[in-house]
């Protein structure tokens, strides 16, 4: 997988060299007009269809935000793709708008639509995936992208690429992440530095920092200090639990981890107790948010940061740093404020474990029905060109973006009709999730330069943190049916365990853990552990 990289992060400086040297000329489109002009970092495919123009249909998701005066079908970038692929090769682009508030819905009727259904459709739902893989109504891509995808692979790698199959057989072309990192925890250092305390960098100093902050208050809150920020959210209470976690074998993750939704969650691994038991001791000595179960969407905890009132928190890693966010909000009421990414959390083995992302994004599939599956190959492989990938996602050197070291920093000074090109960039290169300028360091620091320039050293040492010592989502290759029809239910009965281990007395605590795990055995986990298991041996058995 790194020499794949490195020879991908080589293509990508190969094609930046002939867009330099003009090579490859985009020119962007005027404010009046918004056309382009062709560039031919093509695909070597120009007049492979004998001469009959085809129509490539693709869908595209409207999220009714469209800029005057471009449409959802046409736009600057629906233009370029139809200069710079379309044209070329003889195919007339047509774009397909699904409303993004009701994808699955408009997906599922398009599907049902036989020949009217587009030639690219994309969800990114697992389960609808699932259910259309195996229904029978997907075209199995193996052999299409092995002979018409070699950027397409090049790109995506093998570790992607499986999130694409069904029963062994690849029924999508999974848009891939380009960063994977979750997690980070956040720091009040202008509290420490108050108390003489040093960063804590294990569990037992962070306990110890933060009953300083509840007993000596050094936020001067006058008693409202909340040392540890807590939601019944996963950004807030994973790290922690993680941490707790033994060392696990192969046969433990796939077997006893259980899925529900996106996320792996440890229920049935060893520490998983104790992780509890320690929630537990954080809330009996006030250490953590004491309504953290009433808070779902982060408002509470988010005002109680701006405010001033909390010490500590744990959060999606870029969170607290957008331009008018939380710590732009904080440092309004506190000036003198500082809050700054951290890495505390240590598991048995010294390690700082924490979940990363699946490599994928959304599954993008060519139904069975489609005619034109080759056409659609060739689109995508286009579109996983280094040059062409750079400017579907950055738009025009010197006028959307400088190259800075390499990175494409976008200018913030650039006209609003050059801005408007850009959209819906995310939403037109569906092969990348996140923006793809190089190599992993190189997508790291593209990141960061879309923040707030005072506080991108703190977002680029966040980065850092949630890339450290993570470990990869467990992916079956075909479905774990249990998942899919208790996964809601036993998401709320994970959260409630977690909110009544909490909030017990701690000589009850175990009583309660106890009883809360038998109704969640009860209610659907016993069923997604023996399937896991029985999918286990049979994938081990083949």
């Amino acid at each position: 997988m790194a020499a794949s990289k490195k020879k991908w992060g080589k293509l990508a400086k190969l094609s930046l060299v002939m867009l330099l040297a003009g090579t490859v000329v985009l020119s962007g489109c005027s404010s009046d007009s918004g056309s382009s002009t062709n560039t031919s970092s093509g695909s070597g495919d120009s007049g492979s269809n004998d001469g009959k123009q085809v129509t490539l249909k693709v869908e595209i998701f409207d999220r009714g935000n469209t800029p005057k005066p471009y449409t959802i079908t046409d736009s600057y970038l629906t233009r370029y793709i139809q200069d710079n692929f379309g044209t070329p090769n003889n195919i007339k682009m047509e774009f397909v708008p699904v409303p993004r508030s009701e994808e699955i819905k408009k997906l599922n009727v398009l599907m049902a639509s036989g020949g009217n259904v587009p030639d690219i459709v994309f969800t990114y739902d697992t389960p609808t995936f699932n259910r259309y893989a195996e229904q029978g109504g997907l075209t199995e891509l193996t052999d299409l992208i092995n002979e018409h995808g070699p950027n397409l692979k090049e790109f995506l790698d093998e570790d992607a690429m499986s999130y694409g199959q069904y029963m062994g057989k690849q029924f999508a072309v999974p848009g891939k992440r380009a960063f994977l990192g979750k997690y980070s925890s956040f720091i009040r250092t202008d509290w420490l530095e108050k108390l003489g305390m040093d960063v804590p960098q294990t569990t037992d100093e962070l306990y110890e920092v933060l009953k300083a902050f509840k007993e000596k208050d050094p936020g001067e809150t006058g008693g409202k200090v909340i040392p540890f920020g807590m939601t019944i959210e996963p950004a807030q209470y994973d790290p922690l639990i993680w941490s707790f976690i033994q060392p696990t074998t192969e046969e433990q993750k796939y077997t006893q981890l259980q899925k529900l939704g996106a996320n792996d969650y440890p229920t049935l691994l060893p520490g998983f107790m104790d992780a509890l038991q320690f929630f537990n001791k954080l809330y009996n000595e006030g250490l953590i948010s004491r309504d953290f179960s009433l808070d779902e969407d982060k408002k509470q905890l988010t005002q109680d940061v701006t405010n001033g009132l909390t010490g500590f928190l744990t959060e999606d890693y870029p969170n607290l740093y957008y331009a008018d966010g939380t710590y732009d909000t904080l440092l309004k009421n506190q000036p003198d404020a500082k809050l700054e990414p951290i890495d505390p959390f240590t598991n048995s083995e010294g390690k700082r474990a924490k979940p990363e992302y699946a490599p994928n994004g959304m599954y993008i599939m060519i139904p069975k029905t489609s005619s034109h599956a080759v056409e659609a190959i060739k689109y995508l492989n286009w579109m996983a060109d280094p040059a062409n990938l750079l400017a579907l996602q950055n738009g025009v050197e010197g006028e959307n973006y400088e190259m800075v070291d390499g990175i494409p920093v976008m200018k913030t000074d650039a006209p609003q009709d050059v801005i408007d090109r850009l959209y819906n960039s995310g939403d037109i290169a569906i092969i990348a999730n996140g923006n793809f300028v190089g190599d992993e360091a190189q997508n790291r620091e593209k990141l960061t330069t879309n923040f707030p320039e005072k506080f991108q050293d703190l977002h680029r040492k966040a980065v850092g943190i949630a890339a450290t010592d993570t470990f990869k989502p467990v992916n079956f290759d075909r479905p774990i049916e249990a998942e899919a029809k208790y996964g809601t239910n036993l998401q709320a009965k994970y959260e409630e365990m977690i909110v009544k281990t909490a909030m017990a007395k701690p000589e009850d605590f175990e009583k309660v853990f106890e009883a809360t795990m038998k109704d969640y055995m009860v209610s659907g986990g016993q069923a997604i552990l023996d399937e896991r298991t029985k999918v286990y041996q049979e994938m081990q058995s083949e």
